[in-house]
Parts: C-alpha cells; structure tokens; sequence
C-alpha cells in the first residue's frame, strides 16, 4: 500500500498542479478518512469480537450445528447487531419464515428436505457447473485421510462486485457514474448480509446435510460444502438479489453481460440476458449444491430484492 501510494502521488506532483491546490487536497482527503474511521468504531463490529461464540445444543434437533468437513464454529452470530448502512436496522426487512421444523416424514419441512436430497440424486452437467461457477466459498476444505487442504477462493460479495465492474465498463460509465453504482452496490451488498444474518441467527434452522445424515442417509453429502452457519434464509440469493436490483434501476432490465469472474478459478465466462436472470441463477445453485431448502433461497430473493429497491429509493448521490 505504501508504494502504491507514493506512486500515485508521484503522478500528482506530474501535473503542474499549484501547491496550494496540492495541499488542500491532501488535507481534505485526510480529514474525509479521519472521519469515516471515527465513525466505523460505534458500528459495534469491534466490540463483536469478543462476543460469546455461537451456542450449540445437539438436543434441540432443530436448530443449527456445524456441518462436515470442516465442523466449523458458527460464522459471524453476532451481525444482527452490526449497524446497517442504509438500513433503518439489521431487522427492517424481515423474510418469509422458515418452514416449522418438523421430523415428521409426511411434515412441509420433511417434504423440503426431500426436495433436496432428491434433487442432488438427479443432478445434470448444467446444475452441477451452476453450483460449482455460484459456490463461491471463501474458504473451501477438502479432506484427503487425516489431510484437510484449503482453497480460497472469491467471496459472494467480491463476485458481484467483480460484475459491477464488467457492467460499467460495458456501458463505457464515466468516472462518476461508476463510483455511483459501486457505491450502491457496497451498500446492498453489505446491508444485505446483515439482513440476512439477522435471519439466520434468529432461526438458527437446522442444514439439509445434517437432517439428512441423522435421519434417512447417514452417508449423504452435499454436491458443494455446506458453510458454517445456520441455513434460513439463503445469504447468496439474498445479496445476489440485492446487487441485482441497483445494477438493474443503473443500467436496465435487458443488460446482457458475461461474467468472467471466476476464470481464474479455471470456469468459463457465463453470458446473462440481465441481472436477475444471474440473481436467480445465483439463488438456484444453492438447492443445487445441496445446502438450502427451496423457501430459503426464495426468501432470500425476495427480501435481497426489497433491500435493492430500498437503498436506490433512500440514497442520494447527487442532486437531480
């Protein structure tokens, strides 16, 4: 960072610009990111990290408990207490609720996770590229004997972030237009986990993985990891939904686009008529992959899309 930086204002000092002009520029800038640093310190993501870790209790059968390979503790329980951007609060925007937990094999619950583990028997070459091209894993374990091996890769965050940047550069957006809609996209991405994990943390609904195993098929996995927190609503389909909305009110309904994001993870660019048509496509590979009921990544649709259209309505860029 520090080379960066002193490239950058070695550039500066290249064009003729006055020192006065210089000066103040540089004070300006610092005082803006004095201010924000000050402000992020009562967001209480700080005083999070001291917070209780996440309580398991095997006797409750329906709620949460970390999940194969990695039997890792719960990510992030307390982001319900985060302070939103835009958001009036982590809980202005509640989901449709999970379907009731229930072990009873005739149950909506039973017949979900049914629909699941069926839908991974039967899975083509198109949903298993899909599931993989939208994992998305930050951090993915693979278990080889008594070796386990992590792979990094991009986050669902950094996926759409990475498409903002295909879209502005596609519609050729001025400098400002594309700080506007990475800005907003920020936003509803942001927002959008925290939402998200409001839910999740409410809930605390069990995996499809782990009701599988314990009741029908103790050999069963899913087709991608399962990540380690509680399942309703689906965090993909939720921020997918989100970013979705902002780049489709920035640039519209019909933008086709290909998405190269994940060629460095040695998949195929993917071509997509519009936003949501890769939103959907997002929430889709979830019950593909094997990790969320069906209700969980349309509740994650639906509230991704009413975050999206909320932060475009309440936030103002510049005036008209």
């Amino acid at each position: 960072m520090t080379d960066l930086e002193e490239t950058i204002f070695e550039e500066f000092q290249t064009m003729n610009m006055p020192e006065a002009v210089y000066e103040r520029s540089v004070k300006f800038g610092q005082e803006v990111a004095d201010h924000i640093i000050q402000w992020t310190k009562s967001d209480n993501y700080a005083q999070t990290r001291s917070a209780p870790k996440y309580t398991i209790n095997v006797k409750d059968r329906s709620r949460w408990i970390p999940t194969p390979p990695q039997y890792m503790d719960a990510v992030e329980p307390h982001w319900k207490v985060i302070r939103p951007w835009v958001l009036d609060s982590a809980r202005q925007f509640k989901p449709i609720p999970n379907i009731p937990f229930s072990e009873d094999p005739n149950s909506e619950f039973f017949k979900a996770v049914r629909e699941v583990y069926e839908v991974g028997k039967t899975l083509g070459d198109f949903e298993k590229e899909t599931a993989i091209y939208w994992d998305c894993n930050p951090f993915e374990v693979d278990v080889a004997g008594h070796l386990m091996v992590a792979t990094k890769k991009i986050s669902p965050g950094g996926h759409w972030v990475n498409i903002t940047g295909h879209a502005c550069r596609k519609a050729n957006a001025s400098v400002m237009k594309s700080a506007e809609v990475y800005a907003l996209v920020s936003l509803a991405l942001a927002d959008g986990f925290i939402s998200c994990w409001a839910e999740k943390y409410t809930g605390n609904l069990v995996r499809p993985e782990t009701v599988i195993n314990r009741t029908f098929d103790p050999d069963w996995h899913p087709f991608i990891e399962t990540p380690p927190f509680p399942e309703h609503t689906s965090g993909h389909a939720t921020i997918s939904a989100a970013a979705a909305t902002i780049l489709t009110k920035s640039f519209g309904e019909s933008f086709e686009f290909t998405d190269s994001t994940e060629i460095i993870f040695n998949l195929a660019p993917r071509t997509f008529k519009s936003f949501y048509e890769a939103s959907d496509q997002a929430a889709m590979s979830r019950l593909w992959g094997g990790i969320h009921y069906h209700i969980a990544n349309e509740g994650g649709r639906m509230n991704g899309r009413e975050i999206g259209n909320y932060i475009w309505n309440k936030v103002k860029t510049h005036k008209n």
